[in-house]
């Protein structure tokens, strides 16, 4: 039986996990900039406090694109059947981690009065966006796409079948090899 419970498994799938979310992150990062910079130059142009503003949207906008890539492709193999339980953590750990570009913005924009719009966008799109992407990584991982709870789901399955008198035998995962991973979803880009 192949199991990824020890800790060499776990830290040989990190470098594959943290490449497809710094992927799915890349994408975020565009969505994000182009909504804060649309919002900033001619959405909220005369609105006060735009720069907050846009902050806001331009996270809640990025973090919609980031939830679809994080659920079917980075974190894939660790999804929850209840997505609304996982939609609902994963949107926590985004709005926790909003707060962080937010108080940088705030920071840099009120406190120490860098009001250009490249302050603007280094304080959000560079010092924030770095530490909040550290913070959604680790919660991201070890909570709501937690491997643990994927290795609880498998063995609740295993409960069942052998409940039922049905061999667990054939729900075993297979080890990886060059032909399972053709056909992962990323047809082993990254490798799963």
């Amino acid at each position: 039986m192949t199991t990824e419970t020890s800790t060499p498994a776990r830290r040989a799938r990190l470098l594959p996990q943290l490449i497809k979310f710094g992927a799915v992150g890349a994408v975020g990062f565009v969505v994000n900039l182009l909504v804060f910079n649309v919002l900033m130059l001619f959405v909220l142009v005369n609105v006060p406090h735009k720069t907050l503003f846009s902050t806001a949207i331009a996270t809640l906008v990025a973090i919609g694109t980031n939830w679809i890539g994080n659920r079917y492709w980075a974190f894939s193999g660790n999804r929850n059947e209840n997505a609304t339980r996982e939609g609902i953590e994963f949107f926590i750990v985004s709005l926790a981690g909003m707060a962080i570009p937010l108080l940088c913005v705030w920071v840099s924009h009120y406190l120490l009065g860098y009001q250009s719009l490249l302050a603007d966008n280094i304080s959000n799109n560079v010092v924030g966006l770095a530490l909040g992407t550290v913070f959604r990584f680790a919660f991201y991982r070890w909570w709501v796409f937690s491997p643990d709870r994927a290795i609880a789901r498998s063995g609740r399955r295993g409960a069942v079948s052998a409940s039922r008198h049905v061999p667990a035998r054939g729900r075993e995962k297979a080890p990886i090899t060059g032909s399972t991973l053709a056909s992962a979803p990323d047809r082993g880009l990254v490798g799963d």
